[in-house]
């Protein structure tokens, strides 16, 4: 008799816990809640108490903007195909960068979705002019950031159209100094390849995940600046801003570098800079253009985009180019906002 053996069924290996920063935050929510009093007596110095106002003031004017500007990306990135701007582009490099300067106020999102946005068109057959101009001009100058840059600066709406000038020009000449200077050899191989359009059934998914992937991230540098500005605050002597206020110049140079280190989200800074209320307009202003146009995330997302030698040539020249126009939109309509 033919006896017939059975193999044991094979274990499914057992699913690990993972912890993610959803586990974390509840965690840290349900000590905060069970330690309320401890934590109380503990925070209970004056210094910590402004740090604490300070940034749950930026984090709460910041937020809702910041929320809508990624919902705004997402739906951009799963419901408007790159050829719509394609088409309504002119063939002219000098004409098409007018156009996709303007268009990023029609089209908004913020750094981290935009130089996505602009591998697209490249992808798509948009001039690489055009799509550049329209990388630096979505986050800078669309209505979420301009209405999130008048509610920070309440007493002073000329900074609204000085923000939105210094960033629209600094879009705009680095979008022709690309058409006259610029080489496709600078910019990778893989970001001028074809991309695929989003299908009509995976919309949602794509919005879906695109807004929570600007939102995680974009909220971590919110947090992250928030945090610096309370610190900044409590840490560092008035009179400190005092001396860079009084040294305009280098206090220019100071807010400059400070919008490239800190890599805040364009719809969030505003609240920051409004937040260091001894410095004047114009450091305040150049920290607003510079910020959106070139920072360290900018520059590690345009080094994994288009390869190291575009971003080691378009970041340098951006950040000269940002600073001067911010200086000029100052000048011209802060008056040199003192």
């Amino acid at each position: 008799m033919e006896t017939i053996s059975r193999s044991a069924p094979e274990k499914k290996p057992a699913r690990r816990f993972k912890i993610t920063s959803i586990e974390v935050l509840c965690a840290i929510l349900l000590i905060a809640i069970l330690g309320q009093s401890w934590l109380q007596q503990v925070f209970d110095v004056p210094a910590l108490r402004t740090g604490s106002t300070v940034f749950v003031a930026v984090c709460v004017q910041a937020l809702p903007f910041l929320v809508l500007g990624v919902l705004i990306s997402g739906a951009i990135a799963a419901f408007v195909p790159a050829r719509v701007l394609e088409k309504v582009l002119p063939r002219r490099a000098g004409a098409a960068v007018g156009v996709a300067g303007l268009a990023g106020v029609a089209l908004p999102g913020c750094e981290c979705a935009s130089v996505p946005v602009a591998r697209r068109l490249i992808g798509q057959g948009v001039a690489p002019a055009a799509a550049l101009t329209f990388l630096l001009a979505a986050p800078a100058v669309n209505p979420v950031v301009l209405v999130a840059t008048a509610v920070a600066f309440p007493a002073n709406p000329e900074m609204v159209f000085a923000r939105f000038a210094g960033s629209l020009a600094t879009a705009m000449v680095m979008g022709w100094l690309w058409a006259k200077w610029g080489k496709l050899d600078w910019i990778a191989e893989r970001a001028l390849r074809r991309l695929p359009e989003v299908q009509r059934g995976s919309r949602w998914k794509t919005f879906a995940e695109t807004a929570r992937a600007d939102l995680v991230e974009a909220g971590g540098f919110l947090v992250l600046g928030a945090m610096i500005a309370a610190a900044m605050n409590v840490l560092v002597p008035a009179k400190w801003f005092g001396v860079l206020g009084e040294q305009i110049v280098l206090g220019v140079l100071v807010m400059a570098v400070l919008a490239v280190v800190l890599a805040l989200c364009s719809e969030a800074d505003a609240f920051v800079a409004a937040s260091l209320t001894a410095m004047p307009l114009l450091p305040k202003l150049v920290f607003l253009v510079v910020g959106p146009a070139i920072d360290v995330k900018l520059f590690a997302l345009q080094t994994g985009t288009f390869g190291k030698s575009f971003a080691l040539r378009f970041a340098p020249v951006t950040f000269v180019v940002a600073l001067s126009c911010a200086v000029v939109s100052g000048v011209l309509i802060l008056g040199g906002g003192a």
